[in-house]
């Protein structure tokens, strides 16, 4: 099965779904991906998983890592010239700005998680696209955009969620925030850690990862979840940078939002595609993440469905998350 060949349709008229539901099933709208590689297990790849006739993302409850209570800051960029001629150059430098930093204290079980995201997809030619859990149809063949800019709050402490949800590999934000401050120092056991903690499939039809790119999806599951102390992620960037294959775009790129990023990106193994990690660099705080064309490619209907053939252009942006704001706060609904 190639990349990206089928979807689970939503129904149109699906009610709007509960926010705090929708954390522990994040990959119940994305589990239909290449090759059988990844099942629900592998729950974080927000991501196109489309053919023509639809394509689909969820509006994550949980979408998150930035270093204090505010969220990202974007518009500036770091004081000092930036350079982006190496993934190490530039992580290095981000961890050693983020050690620089003092942690916020840790949240308490009783408070929520504020998070407001912006989601952008490209829509498959005459086909449609579920955008924030529901489905739109288009009748144009016109390739055309759709975004969502959903608020979201989820407990810090959201052990019902994770007890009860179907996604087994749902990690709550405390049991992420504890599991990144114990992370070690050593790049090689930081990144076997972050494996274990985000494991990958040991089935036929989903066998596991090869290292590297588990490796940089998982290390992507880590640093998008919010809040996270800032010494622990500037571990987590520098053994980010000792991933085989991670490369930095060597100049800015625009988040979902509109925003300068820094793009640390991998592509991703028998794919057409590129995962990107977004980082804000004015204060190196996780910013987003994108799906990429790596090259330029054709992907065919199969054989009785009567859809166009989807052409991609390479560094055509084909699915792109910004988080605009994230906080601790005290109540659900509070923004701050």
């Amino acid at each position: 099965m190639d990349e990206m060949t089928q979807l689970r349709e939503l129904r149109a008229d699906a009610p709007v779904p509960d926010r705090a539901a929708l954390a522990p099933g994040r990959q119940r709208l994305t589990d239909s991906l290449a090759g059988g590689r990844r099942t629900r297990r592998l729950r974080a790849d927000w991501r196109i998983a489309s053919i023509g006739a639809a394509a689909a993302i969820t509006a994550a409850a949980l979408l998150t890592t930035q270093i204090g209570a505010d969220g990202p800051t974007h518009g500036a960029t770091a004081a000092a010239p930036l350079t982006l001629d190496s993934p190490a150059e530039v992580l290095n430098r981000a961890a050693d700005e983020l050690a620089k930093q003092q942690a916020a204290p840790e949240p308490r079980d009783d408070q929520w998680i504020y998070t407001r995201t912006k989601i952008v997809q490209r829509e498959p030619e005459g086909g449609s696209a579920a955008v924030g859990g529901f489905l739109y149809r288009s009748g144009s063949a016109a390739v055309g955009r759709f975004s969502y800019d959903p608020d979201s709050w989820v407990p810090y402490d959201n052990s019902a969620a994770a007890k009860n949800g179907k996604d087994s590999d749902y990690r709550t934000a405390r049991q992420v925030y504890r599991a990144a401050d114990e992370l070690p120092d050593d790049p090689a056991r930081l990144l076997a850690k972050v494996r274990s903690f985000y494991p990958t499939g040991h089935t036929a039809e989903s066998p596991p990862e090869a290292e590297a790119q588990h490796s940089f999806r998982a290390m992507g599951l880590m640093v998008e979840t919010y809040p996270i102390a800032p010494d622990a992620l500037a571990r987590i960037y520098r053994a980010l940078a000792t991933v085989p294959g991670v490369k930095v775009t060597d100049h800015l790129v625009k988040d979902a939002a509109g925003r300068d990023a820094i793009a640390i990106t991998r592509k991703e193994d028998g794919s057409h595609e590129q995962r990107e990690i977004l980082i804000n660099p004015r204060d190196y705080s996780y910013a987003g993440m994108r799906f990429v064309a790596a090259e330029d490619y054709e992907m065919k209907a199969p054989a009785g469905m009567k859809v166009p053939t989807e052409k991609y252009k390479a560094g055509e942006v084909l699915t792109s998350e910004a988080r605009i704001r994230a906080a601790v706060v005290d109540a659900e609904g509070q923004k701050s």
